[in-house]
């Protein structure tokens, strides 16, 4: 005959039915994703441009300002000819 402990579950099972398994159904999905994000992001993402400027991963060369610009030359040379004529 059956012991009557055997038929009906114990906390312990209730335990791990209603909680733990779960707790590790989300973690196993959760972890799906994240391996899947650091494999796309070490092969693919790294090298799209959009995404290297949204993350800070490639500064933009600053290109330096050139000692005269065209607004600048006109104006200098504007003086040039007042100053020579007067």
């Amino acid at each position: 005959m059956e012991s009557s402990s055997s038929s009906n579950p114990s906390y312990w099972d209730y335990l791990i039915l209603f909680l733990l398994r779960p707790i590790f159904a989300v973690v196993f999905v959760l972890s799906l994703i994240l391996m899947g994000w650091v494999l796309a992001w070490k092969l693919v993402l790294v090298h799209v441009p959009l995404v290297q400027e949204i993350c800070g991963l490639r500064k933009k060369p600053l290109k330096p300002k050139p000692p005269t610009r065209r607004l600048s030359r006109f104006y200098s040379s504007i003086d040039a000819r007042n100053s020579v004529s007067s």
